[in-house]
């Protein structure tokens, strides 16, 4: 039953974002309803234990999967999770690959972003001050090394490091767009890994990504090209093993941070009040 939650009942010591596929990695869930300045998120939070810890899930595109990639209401959901306590996030995603080297079923944990995207709200401070915060590393260094880890630990050969090139969508790339991203050195695309992490960054959360490859990108393929199809299969395929990988993450990230992502606002005046 949907409630809104208590200091009690719903804190949460790290997130996840990613697909309904990983509900049922928690224990002992309890789901929440939160308002935020920028709307509702996706959908409902699910909370829950994991290896002693309380994890927030925030379903991306909603549980039925409505929102496409360009209409996620991620400021929604960045806030809604730190208002519950999390200062960690995961996000598993579904990507395609720019190189032959990555094939579908290989995990990638990049350590660059290239915004390709157009028209989404990527900023909480778009009124009352400039602020500006560094992004030259978009994501947790913490984060990545122990993700790298434990991919290694549980049997995957991860690849550590590489750029993901982040498109508007809902459409898949053409071939020359493709073929245009992999010639810039970039290694993945996606749709939702921005503004994402941004906006992590301008909550002093950590964010690591987790990006599963589904498919070789239109310039890359042969044949038709990328469909739906195809993602969702491979991603189907990979899920039970994507989800343990989450739950071994989550079971070896720091309770106390060291990483930069904590001090990111330090020195700042933001313009609004943070939960």
């Amino acid at each position: 039953m949907s409630r809104p939650p208590s200091a009690s009942q719903s804190a949460a010591d790290l997130g996840v974002i990613g697909g309904s596929g990983f509900y049922s990695f928690l224990d002992s869930v309890e789901e929440v309803q939160i308002d935020t300045p920028y709307g509702p998120p996706s959908d409902r939070i699910a909370i829950g234990m994991l290896a002693g810890r309380r994890v927030a899930f925030v379903p991306r595109h909603g549980r039925d999967h409505r929102h496409p990639p360009h209409k996620i209401p991620y400021r929604a959901n960045l806030w809604a999770l730190r208002s519950l306590g999390v200062r960690q996030v995961l996000a598993p995603s579904a990507v395609g690959s720019l190189t032959t080297r990555y094939g579908p079923g290989t995990l990638a944990i990049p350590d660059q972003l290239v915004d390709r995207t157009s028209g989404r709200a990527q900023t909480y401070y778009d009124e009352g001050a400039a602020i500006h915060l560094s992004f030259a590393d978009p994501y947790c260094p913490a984060g990545r090394e122990i993700a790298v880890s434990a991919a290694r630990e549980a049997g995957w050969s991860p690849v550590d490091g590489g750029t993901l090139v982040v498109i508007e969508g809902p459409r898949f790339s053409t071939r020359a767009e493709s073929r245009w991203y992999a010639a810039q050195g970039w290694t993945l695309v996606g749709m939702t890994g921005h503004p994402e992490a941004v906006l992590a960054r301008e909550l002093a959360l950590c964010y690591t990504p987790l990006c599963l490859v589904t498919d070789l990108d239109a310039g890359i393929e042969q044949g038709e090209g990328v469909t739906m199809d195809e993602v969702f299969r491979v991603f189907g395929e990979n899920i039970e093993r994507l989800r343990t990988l989450v739950a071994d993450v989550i079971t070896s990230l720091p309770a106390d941070r060291t990483c930069p992502c904590s001090r990111s606002l330090d020195g700042m005046k933001p313009p609004i009040e943070l939960p």
